[in-house]
Parts: C-alpha cells; sequence; structure tokens
C-alpha cells in the first residue's frame, strides 16, 4: 500500500498568521499520526513564513511514523537536516521566493551537485528522494547521483486531470516505469487530493509514498482532519 505522509506546512501557515502557537504543529502531527497518517512531511524555508527551524527541531519528539524534510539543500538546510536525523529528506531545487515548490531538479545539469549532497546525507544514515519533473532521461540520470528515490512533481497532472485523466497520467507512468527499471524507490506530491489521488495510485506502478498538504488542508475544512485522513487511506488502499 502506499504510504500516506501529510505536509504541515498550511497548518503552521495558519499560526503563523495570528502569532502565538495555535494551531499548535506539534500537537497536530502527533494527532495526525493517531488518525493514521503514515508520515509527517515539513518544508522549512528560508524566511521561515510557514514552518520554521524550530518546528523541525521540536517535532521528532512525536514522530512514531515517518519524518520528511524537504527543501533546498543550501548550506542551513543541510545543517538541520543533519542534526534533526529525519527519515528522509527530500531536495527541492526552490528559489527563497517561491510561493511553493514549482519545478524539479535538472540532474543532468546539477549531477556533481547533487552527488556531494546525497552523500553527506546518507553519512548521516538518512534516505534521500529528489523532487522530478516526470521526464525518463532525468529520472535516468538521477540515479547517478546516488539518491535513494525521486517525488514525481505532480502538478501538471493535477491541472489535467479533469480535462484529460489518461493524457495527464501518461508521463508519470513513463516516468514510473524507467525508476522501476533503474531501481530507484518512487514517492509523489504537489496538488495531489481527493479527487484525483485513486486514479494517480492506480496507474502509477510501485508508489511507495505521496505527500499531501495543502489539498488535505483545505478539505479538512469541510470534511475535518481525521475524516480526511482516512478518506486519503481508504482511496490509496483501494485502486
Amino acid at each position: 500500500m502506499t504510504k500516506l505522509s501529510v505536509n504541515i506546512n498550511k497548518i503552521a501557515t495558519l499560526r503563523n498568521a495570528r502569532g502565538g502557537n495555535q494551531p499548535n504543529v506539534v500537537d497536530l502531527a502527533r494527532d495526525i499520526q493517531a488518525f493514521g497518517a503514515d508520515g509527517i512531511t515539513v518544508h522549512p524555508r528560508p524566511d521561515q513564513r510557514h514552518i520554521t527551524y524550530k518546528d523541525v527541531n521540536e517535532l521528532p519528539a512525536v514522530i512514531t511514523t515517518e519524518f520528511n524534510v524537504e527543501g533546498n539543500p543550501i548550506p542551513k538546510f543541510m545543517d538541520l537536516v543533519c542534526r534533526v536525523k529525519p527519515t528522509q529528506v527530500t531536495l527541492v531545487p526552490d528559489a527563497p521566493n517561491a510561493i511553493t515548490s514549482n519545478a524539479g531538479w535538472d540532474t543532468i545539469a546539477n549531477r556533481s551537485f547533487l552527488q556531494e549532497v546525497i552523500q553527506e546525507f546518507k553519512q548521516h544514515g538518512i534516505r534521500t528522494s529528489i523532487f522530478l519533473n516526470p521526464d525518463v532521461a532525468q529520472v535516468e540520470a538521477a540515479v547517478t547521483t546516488g539518491t535513494d528515490r525521486i517525488e514525481l512533481y505532480t502538478e501538471s497532472y493535477a491541472e489535467q486531470f479533469s480535462q484529460n485523466p489518461e493524457k495527464s497520467i501518461a508521463p508519470f507512468v513513463a516516468a514510473a516505469k524507467k525508476a522501476k527499471e533503474v531501481g530507484l524507490g518512487l514517492n509523489a506530491g504537489h496538488d495531489l487530493s481527493l479527487d484525483n489521488i485513486q486514479f494517480f495510485a492506480h496507474h502509477i506502478p510501485d508508489l511507495l509514498e505521496v505527500s499531501i498538504g495543502h489539498a488535505l488542508v483545505c478539505e479538512s475544512l469541510y470534511y475535518g482532519l481525521e475524516n480526511v485522513i482516512n478518506q486519503y487511506i481508504a482511496k490509496l488502499s483501494n485502486h
């Protein structure tokens, strides 16, 4: 079964809008796991506009599943990850001013850099994943970096899904097949939702993990957090 990792960045955004500590991201991380999620994802950015470095340091105390920390491997981020030692680090090439992640790595042009970064994380016993567009050539090059997994950037799938599901999933199927061929584990994330997750999971072979935050939090405003988490789990197990 594909694991569900819940990204709690938007919960931190809500907290930061008023200052203080409500909602409490540490308490909610504990609850999200109790509701059935298989992991917690955070994506601290240099300006700490949602998840802060303090949050990342405090969360391991309540993580009983898997902890995935995403981000651009600038020195400050690398120091944080190596100190906290999460289950997984997902490398994302987002610019400091990016509203959200908007592209995968060019693993051909950045091969040497990624090799050095991944080696550092592996020395600390941290599983590594690279955020990638659904491009077969990029998947082939990713294996040369030494990464354990890739995470397919699914925004294009989500945007096209309602118009043409088969067309929207096609490049992801090809990328997933190539990942299996070259021995890379496969994750996915970005704009996956209750509307499109089951179709995606059904068509992508050997999908290990999805990371979902924005849509899940929005859906929870209507249906409740525990209910939504269990809806995702049901869709991931019945495809």
